[in-house]
């Protein structure tokens, strides 16, 4: 039971991280962007970390063919990035008019994998959970700000954004069941997923994440970006030592 309440408790954590467009309300435009590319580059970090570090490891002591499964993850989140159109979007300019409903299918395809991804890391240790769960709020945060924007810029009111992106978020919850109820076949799958979901973390990560760190033309905010994204890598392994310890 304790480990069904973690797993409800930080689904949802990172549903409500949908609501972060209500902060930016108040923020000039311009230190919108400085914050955003800050936790554009702390989020790469600890996705790369949580995947060469955690998932893969954890991944390859359970079956051989973790590489495999990560490739398949990379692969398989590279397909519905091209086939939905499903795009972060970091831009402070986006013509994203006619893709706006397509953006919250394919942002609520990707909330189901997190849910599934959060109880199968659960199910397989506790703190597995814990630093997969943080590294998904670390890059819901970053999304769901230009997720929110792409609504607005769509078309949606600021409330009708709002509710619209805490909906999908909330499907987080229905893929978070669906691990849980077939928990039976949690030992044959978990491999699978954790392959998947590290190579989903470094398709995020190294496509649609790093290459917006490198649009300045300042070499000085790619110094800073490269000191954050370091840190986002130390404070994974820091987490992982407090476990261990």
């Amino acid at each position: 039971m304790d480990v069904w309440i973690a797993i409800l408790l930080s689904v949802f954590l990172t549903s409500i991280v949908s609501l972060v467009g209500v902060f930016t309300l108040a923020l000039r435009q311009e230190v919108l962007r400085r914050l955003l590319r800050s936790l554009v580059a702390f989020a790469s970090g600890t996705l790369l970390a949580t995947a060469f570090l955690d998932l893969l490891p954890e991944a390859a002591e359970l079956d051989d063919a973790a590489m495999g499964y990560a490739l398949m993850g990379i692969v398989l989140f590279f397909v519905i990035e091209g086939v939905i159109r499903w795009h972060h979007c970091h831009e402070e300019r986006c013509e994203v008019h006619p893709f706006t409903y397509l953006n919250l299918l394919g942002d609520g395809v990707h909330n189901f994998i997190d849910g599934a991804i959060i109880a199968a890391a659960y199910l397989t240790s506790f703190e597995l959970g814990v630093i997969t769960t943080f590294a998904i709020l670390l890059h819901e945060v970053p999304q769901e700000i230009s997720d929110f924007g792409i609504l607005i810029y769509g078309g949606f009111s600021r409330k009708k954004a709002l509710l619209f992106n805490f909906l999908t978020a909330l499907i987080s919850f229905l893929g978070a069941g669906m691990a849980l109820v077939f928990s039976s076949l949690v030992e044959e799958l978990t491999p699978a997923l954790l392959g998947l979901a590290a190579g989903g973390f470094i398709y995020i990560a190294t496509t649609d994440l790093m290459p917006e760190l490198q649009r300045s033309e300042r070499i000085r905010d790619v110094f800073s970006s490269l000191i954050v994204l370091i840190a986002g890598m130390g404070t994974v392994q820091l987490l992982a030592m407090l476990f261990e310890a």
